[in-house]
């Protein structure tokens, strides 16, 4: 095999991050994509069910070196990434990447964060481990033709967070190659039905991408051997149809640099649902806004997106995660109840008969022309609303808001985190997170940051 084969020079770009090459724009991002991430951990911290894994993580653990986010308990870090990771996953509030990656974030940032809390690492070793693991995370990803009813869940966050990890423990290239395959080899195989029926075992997916990252640093220390192209294998065989390795160093330089880190072609969520709603609900809010209709106006709405809604067409959702899933119930909550935050999708509006007629109204189509990868001039979303008096209003929309070639100010993310973590913490330690993560380069000690996601006891 070549010594310049594509996963030695993935392995390459991922050493060759030391925070002095950081552009001021790749900083500014990996501070943004932190602070978006704890708040979607502390939010998601709040459900019963993560709350107990948490308290199961720390009572399995000898070693409680690792922040429990939300709790004020520790865990053996693979224990804490786990229960951290899950949570952050649970309110769909967490960030993602449409070139690539599905949530790169919440499948790095809770090993990165758990590990440099273990090692007491400074502020620029923990920006460079989650660049290094995002990128990985993102580069895999977009390469990956996946079969249709594979859930990027779990899969190539594997890769990432043993990145990540493997360069807050010094790793070199060689070694960080060695941890890409034995990751990879260790990626679950998820389908989207856990989504749809709205099991909650889908949650502990990107949980366990950040456990088993982790533990692959440790398979190596203990002399495990790896395959020599465990992606390829993986992505290219089981869980994909087509794997692409000259898409995964696509853009590289001869020395395996980028100019841009995928970090900094992100979006951030606010819509508290699966991204495929994002589209609908952009256009859906900006009608009500301009038209200033209400549900009892509404005759039928039609959507017309992207080919996966079809899948997302069931207007009587199970639960709380299921409606995440559910254009007709998205659509009809923002008509109803003016918001799509973490409140309208909890069991009190999902069981408001005024939504549930409303969804049952809404009709979900596909447009194969319709892309999440398209510019600003390429539909994602197109909303027909038939009004009783006989009117039908029309909107589209392109990137979703958020995105980063759609961005929201700086101010809005801050609201975004505040409004996530008020629930946990007191508005004074919410305070301290903002700000000590606005700093987040110059921290001599990570932990300083851990100490203050901790919720009373």
């Amino acid at each position: 095999m070549s010594s310049r084969d594509y996963l030695t020079r993935l392995a390459g770009l991922a050493a060759g991050t030391p925070f002095d090459n950081l552009t001021a724009a790749t900083v500014a991002a990996a501070r943004a994509v932190t602070l978006d991430t704890l708040g979607a951990m502390l939010a998601g911290s709040r459900l019963a069910e993560n709350a107990r894994l948490a308290d199961l993580a720390a009572e399995r653990s000898a070693s409680r070196a690792a922040t429990l986010v939300g709790h004020a308990r520790k865990a053996e870090p693979m224990l804490a990434a786990l229960a951290n990771g899950t949570a952050g996953v649970s309110l769909e509030m967490d960030e993602g990447n449409r070139w690539g990656g599905g949530h790169p974030s919440i499948h790095v940032l809770p090993a990165t964060l758990a590990v440099a809390e273990e090692l007491g690492v400074d502020g620029q070793r923990f920006i460079e481990a989650l660049v290094a693991g995002y990128e990985v995370t993102s580069r895999l990803g977009g390469a990956s033709q996946v079969r249709p009813n594979v859930h990027s869940h779990g899969t190539w966050g594997t890769a990432g967070a043993a990145v990540a990890v493997a360069r807050l423990r010094g790793h070199d290239a060689s070694a960080i190659r060695t941890v890409i395959n034995l990751a990879t080899s260790m990626s679950p195989a998820n389908s989207w039905q856990p989504c749809f029926e709205g099991a909650t075992i889908r949650n502990l997916y990107p949980g366990r991408s950040n456990l088993q990252g982790i533990l692959a640093t440790h398979l190596l220390a203990c002399g495990y051997t790896a395959v020599r192209d465990a992606p390829s294998d993986l992505y290219g065989t089981i869980l994909g149809e087509r794997f692409d390795q000259a898409a995964v160093v696509e853009g590289l330089s001869a020395d395996d640099r980028v100019g841009v880190y995928r970090i900094e072609r992100n979006y951030f969520k606010f819509h508290a649902c699966c991204l495929y709603n994002h589209p609908v609900l952009d256009a859906v809010h900006s009608l009500v806004h301009t038209e200033g209709f209400s549900a009892h106006d509404v005759h039928r709405i039609r959507i017309t997106s992207l080919p996966f809604v079809t899948r997302m067409a069931d207007p009587s959702p199970a639960n709380m995660l299921a409606a995440k899933f559910s254009v007709p119930y998205a659509v009809a909550a923002a008509v109803v109840k003016g918001t799509t935050d973490v409140s309208a999708f909890q069991d009190a509006v999902r069981e408001d008969s005024r939504v549930r007629e409303l969804a049952a109204r809404v009709e979900v189509s596909g447009d194969a022309t319709m892309s999440m990868r398209g510019g600003p001039d390429r539909p994602t979303a197109r909303v027909s609303v038939e009004l009783g008096d006989g009117r039908v209003l029309t909107r589209e929309a392109a990137i979703v808001h958020g995105d980063a070639a759609n961005a929201r100010p700086r101010q809005e993310l801050e609201a975004k985190f505040r409004a996530l973590a008020s629930e946990t913490l007191d508005a004074a330690r919410v305070n301290q997170v903002v700000e000590m993560v606005a700093r987040l380069e110059q921290l001599p000690d990570v932990r300083g940051l851990t100490a203050l996601l901790t919720a009373p006891s």
